[in-house]
């Protein structure tokens, strides 16, 4: 595996769409995401629908992290280079 650039926290995967956390600071932050996860289904419990409008915005900034903070491109891959 090749060295990641200066703050980079997640690295493409080798195989389908995404990435995956490469640093202590992915992880931290994939860990923070889950959770946070998990107090929006404990909120989902107790209040009905409110969930969706806690849990949308979680999910989008994540998804929005791990784009912004990953060494390359997003797109479909086969295991190839």
């Amino acid at each position: 595996m090749s060295a990641l650039r200066p703050g980079a926290w997640f690295r493409p995967k080798a195989f389908g769409f995404g990435a995956t956390p490469a640093t202590w600071q992915g992880w931290t932050a994939t860990l923070g995401f889950v959770v946070l996860a998990a107090l929006v289904a404990n909120v989902a419990t107790h209040r009905g629908a409110a969930w969706l409008a806690l849990f949308a915005p979680l999910v989008l900034g994540f998804v929005w992290l791990c784009w912004a903070k990953t060494d390359g491109d997003w797109q479909w891959r086969w295991g190839r280079d």
